[in-house]
């Protein structure tokens, strides 16, 4: 699933006694983590352009030329989440560079090794997150 970490993944971080929050190491890791999931991301871009060119037909049969469609349609769906996923990926970079990532944008605690890990480009922590989405609901 595209908002998930890959299958393919990583090993989770080992935390030390007293080690600083977002010392390079867990910088490193988690640039790691980003940067092998835009990789991924960027080559399903790529087998998606090549197989909508490969399999792209008129067919005669007006129930194939539907099946077709319907099946580029849902692809260019996905490929347009993954799309603002990875910008999510680059917004989440560049809070590595700049010694932002990993704080809780609302209230600035730290978010954690392991939601980071689940989310990577996760920029609230679980207590905001869940109050957003409370908020969210009572809206709809």
């Amino acid at each position: 699933m595209a908002n998930d970490v890959s299958s393919a993944s990583f090993t989770p971080y080992e935390e030390k006694d007293g080690e600083e929050y977002m010392n390079p190491a867990q910088v490193e890791h988690f640039r790691n983590i980003l940067m092998g999931w835009k990789r991924e991301l960027m080559e399903e871009v790529d087998r998606t352009v090549h197989h909508m060119q490969d399999d792209a037909a008129n067919h005669p049969d007006p129930a194939d030329r539907a099946t077709q469609e319907e099946e580029f349609s849902l692809e260019l769906r996905t490929r347009d989440r993954e799309r603002k996923l990875l910008k999510k990926i680059a917004e989440s970079l560049k809070d590595l560079d700049t010694g932002e990532y990993g704080y809780c944008e609302s209230c600035g605690v730290e978010i954690g090794i392991r939601r980071l890990e689940a989310r990577p480009t996760a920029t609230l922590c679980f207590d905001c997150k869940t109050l957003d989405e409370i908020r969210e609901k009572q809206r709809a």
